[in-house]
Parts: structure tokens; sequence; C-alpha cells
């Protein structure tokens, strides 16, 4: 609280960011230190003015413990709240298995006999709890399949296949909605989604969506930084002459990476996995 207190101080304009940090040196605190400290701070106060938690109670806390108790539904912040009061050692473990078990007893994403088997601890709450998390990214319809399929086999293996494939769902449907090669007429993203399951190969098929989005990114990154080392280049050159040949000599070796034809050599020269990549940066036809 000391720590938060000094940084609300400079928040409110009576100090200075530097000063901050100069009294986090002076204290030997780093800085993400002072802002786990910060949050636990937070969450304290945040239960304990709640009426949640005794003041005394506090002490019966884990650090990490208060932060997920206060990311926690209300229910669970008073299960923990009384295990706390009754003197038991509440630890993050402790949370996220009470938080599991309500989710997995509780969840409308579930359908009744799983939520009975949680509740009888006929299935573990730790297999449960993971599904419901990853159908919540999921849209209703692709829920609803979910359900019917844990509720036509309500046992574990049926719900790790589940949370599996509702996983790669969420894979998939996020990475589709940013691959621009995908954003053309004539391709049914949800047809292509059906057929993947139909056929047995979500799984690479997630995969593969989520590699081209990755790659669109870092041809956008590439391009950047090729803009700017190609103006860089310019500038240099324009600045150099016939009085500095080592600096034009610097030039001329990085003209594989500054030219339209980008190159770069993939293991050693001369060797079985060695290998010459050429990009071409075409110009704009627009």
């Amino acid at each position: 609280r000391v720590v938060r207190d000094r940084e609300k101080y400079q928040n409110n304009g009576e100090g200075t960011g530097h000063g901050f940090l100069r009294w986090l040196k002076e204290r030997e605190i780093g800085k993400s230190h002072a802002y786990n400290l910060i949050e636990l701070a937070d969450s304290a106060d945040e239960l304990v003015q709640g009426g949640l938690l005794e003041e005394e109670d506090v002490n019966q806390f884990s650090k990490r413990a208060f932060v997920e108790t206060a990311q926690s539904p209300r229910e669970v912040q008073q299960m923990v709240s009384d295990a706390a009061h009754k003197g038991d050692r509440i630890t993050r473990r402790e949370v996220r298995q009470l938080a599991d078990e309500w989710t997995a007893m509780t969840s409308d994403l579930l359908p009744e006999t799983v939520r009975e088997k949680a509740a009888n601890n006929t299935i573990p709450t730790r297999y449960i709890a993971p599904l419901v998390r990853e159908m919540e990214k999921l849209p209703e319809p692709h829920q609803e399949q979910l359900r019917d399929e844990v509720e036509a086999s309500p046992d574990v293996d049926t719900i790790k296949q589940a949370t599996a494939e509702a996983r790669f769902l969420a894979k998939y449907i996020n990475a589709a909605s940013q691959v621009q090669a995908l954003d053309r007429e004539g391709l049914d993203l949800e047809q292509a989604l059906e057929e993947a399951l139909r056929v047995g190969c979500l799984s690479a098929t997630a995969d593969l969506v989520n590699q081209a989005s990755q790659l669109e990114q870092m041809i956008a990154r590439l391009f950047t930084t090729w803009k700017r080392i190609h103006s860089l280049s310019e500038r240099v050159y324009l600045d150099s002459g016939a009085s500095t040949p080592q600096l034009r000599s610097l030039l001329a070796h990085l003209e594989p990476l500054s030219g339209e034809i980008l190159e770069i050599q993939l293991g050693e020269p001369g060797s079985n996995l060695s290998q010459l990549i050429r990009l071409k940066i075409l110009p704009d036809e627009s």
C-alpha cells in the first residue's frame, strides 16, 4: 500500500514519474514488482471494502491468491472469504479450485447431466472448467453443438475431446477473421470449418489459418522495415562520397537487403541444408 500511495501521489500531479522510479530504486524495488504490489493492495482493499473479508483474515492469503480472488465471481469470493475466516491458508491453487468447482456446477453452457456429475464429483471439475472457458470464446451455434456432444456422452474422454475441439474452433475463428487472403468473395469460412470437422482435420486447419495470419503480419513488418532500410540507404548514399570508401562499401554489402530483390542465405554455404532465399518487392500498381 505504501508503493501504491506513492504511485498515486505521482499520478495526481504532486510528483513526477522520474521521482517515483527514483523512489523505487532507492528502496531496491523493481518496477514490475512495484506494480504487482499495487495490484495486490487494490485486490485486498476490494475484498475488505466489499464486506467479504475481515482485516484480520488478510494474512491467510498468499499474494497471488488475493489477485485471483478479486478476479473471481462474487460467489467464489464469498467461499474463499469464508474459508479464510475459518483459518484456512488460501493460495492461488485453492482459489482456482473453488472457481473451477463453481464454474462446473453452474455454467449454462454445460448440460444438466454434466453439472450433476460435477456436483457429485463423478467427473472431476479440473476437466470440466477448461471446457467452459474454451466454449465461452465460441459463437452460440458452436456452443450448442459441443453441448449436444457432451450431453450424448457425458464422460471424461468426451469432455477432453470437446475441450480440444473448442480450443481449435476458437483458434480458427479468431485467426480467420485476421487473414486478408480469406476476406474474398466465394469463400464460405463456416462451411470450410464444417468440412474440416467432418473429415477430421480441424487441428491442422486451425493451425494453417493461424500460421497464415502470422505470415501476413510478418510480411507487413518486413515491408515496413525494408522501406525504412531503403530510405536510410539512399540518405547515407547522398551524404557519402569518394572520401568515405568504407561507408560506400557498407552500403554495397547491404544492397541485398535494401534493393528491390531481398536475398538471404539460410544455412552454411555449400552445405546440404544451405538455401538462398530471394524475395522481390514489386512496385505498387494502384
